[in-house]
């Protein structure tokens, strides 16, 4: 399994909406992000992820839902909208041409960083959820290439 990434955007946003910006200063998503297989994306600010997500989703649709999200269903939306204003936004894809990554891998890799995470002193900031399956070395390789490009201020 190989890791594609990370593609940077930054964001500002209130409660309710978000703007995203690109590298190349386009306002759209493009690449990593708009690919329908497993994805983990990270939010942070300065050098340091606030929030691990996953989704096979286009990025779009994934922070929509969790902009919109009102708890009716349970679901509440990102806690992170509501106490920051802005942030960036990294996605890696998992890739594999022989054996297609599943949901579950992505799963594991986002425990895996989140749990590397709290080694460095503390939870996610406004991490609110996790899933946690028992991991491989490939899973933990690829969680500590990830947190190879981030530090802790």
């Amino acid at each position: 399994m190989e890791i594609l990434g990370p593609d940077r955007y930054t964001m500002r946003f209130d409660a309710v909406k978000y703007v995203v910006k690109c590298p190349k200063g386009s306002p759209k998503f493009s690449g990593l992000a708009t690919r329908r297989t497993p994805k983990l994306y990270l939010v942070g600010q300065d050098h340091w992820p606030i929030y691990v997500g996953m989704t096979r989703q286009s990025m779009n649709t994934r922070l929509r839902m969790g902009f919109t999200a009102t708890g009716e269903s349970g679901y509440h939306g990102y806690a992170w909208r509501r106490t920051c204003t802005a942030a960036w936004l990294d996605i890696w894809c998992l890739a594999d041409d022989a054996v297609p990554p599943t949901v579950r891998d992505a799963e594991t890799v986002e425990a895996e960083i989140v749990f590397r995470i709290r080694e460095k002193g503390q939870w996610p900031e406004h991490q609110t959820e996790i899933h946690f399956y028992p991991s491989n070395d490939e899973h933990r390789r690829i969680a500590d290439h990830i947190m190879g490009h981030y530090r802790k201020a």
